[in-house]
């Protein structure tokens, strides 16, 4: 299937709202197994899918970015699972998709129905209404259960991807309330009334956290992160700033997710100022200039880290991520060594 044409969304993954007020809302870089591609547009393929899951009557739209070499070898790949923010769609975040793909991970963008690109069509006085909709304690379980049935999807017996899926090496990725999605999948649990949540997929070998929303009405997040114990990278800014009527969200809470998390082996990337919305598809947000650098620095450092993961468990090369971004970083942690400052 040839490739769709792709637009950015401007309202792709907007900040969730708080989930019920309580719940939350929502190696080296040389490898030669995975050498970098000189053109992303030509090293791989755009997939579309209507899946429905029906034992929960809910469809669930996915986009594959599939590495083009892998057509023609033997070779299994890892895959990336991405989960997009509210108000977003399966198109969101193309330049993750194509980055990973173009260097030989599959990365399946799901789309959440009850809190995607949707919610900001109809009445506009009934916007917030749709948005606090959009953030129930429902729609955050349902998003998880979209994660493991869209996983079920591919790795399913006659599916023609998975056999070149390599199962052992798999991860999932998100945005704003995808982030909170990929932590519960992730083992993140929290009691709610009487009731044990908990969404771990067991599949999950690592987790890419970008701008996660923190846990509200919790006295104690990381009594709910600490069951978290996939590696984990956290990806923020300084300027990450979640504000909309009724909710705020200072930039610190992203670091608050970081430090919480049980992850023993975790990384956290701040750049120096940008915005919420940088680390969608949006160009200009955060700054016409920071807004293209902050995404090719994400888009080697989340390569770089899944490479650690899946590959030779080379830290080093991480670090050497930080020092060549050292102009647009406020803090960098590095996977195996203590808390330092960048940048600034």
């Amino acid at each position: 299937m040839s490739a769709p044409s792709v637009r950015p969304e401007p309202v792709e993954g907007l900040p969730a709202q708080p989930i019920s007020r309580r719940m939350f809302s929502a190696g080296a870089l040389a490898l030669a197994a995975w050498p970098l591609a000189a053109q992303e547009a030509a090293a791989f393929d755009i997939r579309e899918f209507d899946w429905t899951d029906a034992s929960r009557a809910r469809a669930v739209p996915v986009r594959l970015y599939w590495p083009r070499a892998v057509a023609a070898a033997p070779a299994r790949v890892p895959l990336v699972l991405f989960s997009h923010g509210i108000g977003g769609s399966r198109r969101g975040y193309s330049y993750l998709g194509q980055h990973w793909a173009s260097n030989g991970v599959a990365s399946l963008h799901l789309q959440h129905i009850g809190s995607d690109r949707t919610v900001w069509f109809g009445n506009p006085l009934g916007m917030l209404g749709r948005l606090q909709d959009a953030a129930q304690d429902g729609e955050a379980v349902a998003r998880a259960q979209d994660l493991r049935f869209a996983l079920d999807q591919v790795l399913a017996p006659g599916s023609e991807f998975a056999p070149r899926i390599d199962a052992e090496r798999i991860a999932a990725a998100g945005h704003s309330y995808g982030a909170n999605t990929v932590l519960l999948a992730a083992g993140a649990r929290l009691q709610r009334q009487g009731r044990l949540i908990d969404l771990r997929e067991p599949r999950l070998q690592a987790a890419i956290v970008l701008s996660a929303p923190p846990f509200y009405g919790e006295p104690d997040a990381a009594a709910i992160l600490a069951p978290v114990t996939l590696p984990t990278l956290h990806v923020t800014a300084s300027g990450d700033v979640i504000r909309i009527p009724g909710y705020y969200s200072g930039a610190d809470d992203r670091v608050a997710i970081f430090e919480a998390t049980g992850s023993a082996a975790k990384t956290l990337a701040v750049f120096e100022g940008g915005s919420h919305s940088m680390f969608t598809d949006r160009a200009g947000t955060g700054g016409n200039e920071l807004n293209p650098q902050v995404k090719a620095a994400t888009k080697d450092l989340s390569l770089a880290f899944l490479r650690n993961v899946f590959g030779h468990g080379d830290a080093a090369a991480l670090t050497l991520w930080a020092e060549r971004n050292r102009a647009i970083l406020a803090k960098f942690v590095g996977l195996t060594q203590p808390q330092s400052s960048l940048g600034g």
